[in-house]
C-alpha cells in the first residue's frame, strides 16, 4: 500500500517528468514483481553496465535483445521439442519471459552475448558533445567603445 502522495512533486517542478515516475514505481507496490529469470546488475566503468540474467535451457534463437526508447527489452520463448519426452523431474526452468530495464537518457546496449547459460547485456552512456558541460572562458572587459553623434 502506497501512502505518498506524488502530486506536488508533478505541479511544482517542470521537466522532472521521469524522475516522478522513477519515483512513482519505486513506491508503488510490487506485490507482483516479476522474479524469473534472477539476474545480476553491475557496474563496469562510471559510464558503462552489464547486465546477467540466467538463461539456462534458452538457445541464442530462443532469445531477444531490444532496447525501445529508454527501455531494455529481454524476452525467451522456448521452442516446443518436449513432445515425446517424459521427465521424471523437472526443475530447470524454461518457460516464456520478459524482463524490462528502464534505462537512464544517452545508455544504449553495446552488446549482447550468450556464454554459459548466462545472457550478458553491456550498457554504456554515451552524452552528446552538445550536453556536455563546457568551460566558458572569462575575459578582460572591452575597451570602452564610443559612438560617434552626428
Amino acid at each position: 500500500m502506497r501512502t505518498y502522495d506524488l502530486a506536488p512533486l508533478y505541479r511544482a517542478t517542470v521537466g522532472f517528468d521521469q524522475m516522478a515516475d522513477l519515483m512513482d514505481r519505486v513506491l508503488s507496490d510490487n506485490s507482483g514483481a516479476q522474479t524469473y529469470p534472477p539476474y545480476n546488475i553491475e557496474k563496469t566503468a562510471d559510464d558503462a553496465w552489464s547486465i546477467e540474467i540466467a538463461v539456462a535451457g534458452f538457445t541464442d534463437e530462443e532469445l531477444s535483445v531490444e532496447q525501445r526508447e529508454n527501455a531494455l527489452v529481454v524476452s525467451a520463448r522456448k521452442a516446443d521439442d518436449d513432445k515425446g519426452r517424459t521427465y521424471l523431474h523437472r526443475g530447470i526452468a524454461t518457460r516464456a519471459f520478459e524482463r524490462r530495464f528502464h534505462l537512464a537518457d544517452h545508455v544504449r546496449v553495446e552488446a549482447a552475448r550468450h556464454v554459459n547459460g548466462m545472457l550478458i547485456v553491456e550498457l554504456k552512456r554515451e552524452v552528446p558533445e552538445a550536453l556536455k558541460p563546457r568551460r566558458i572562458a572569462i575575459g578582460a572587459p572591452s575597451d570602452t567603445v564610443e559612438h560617434e553623434t552626428a
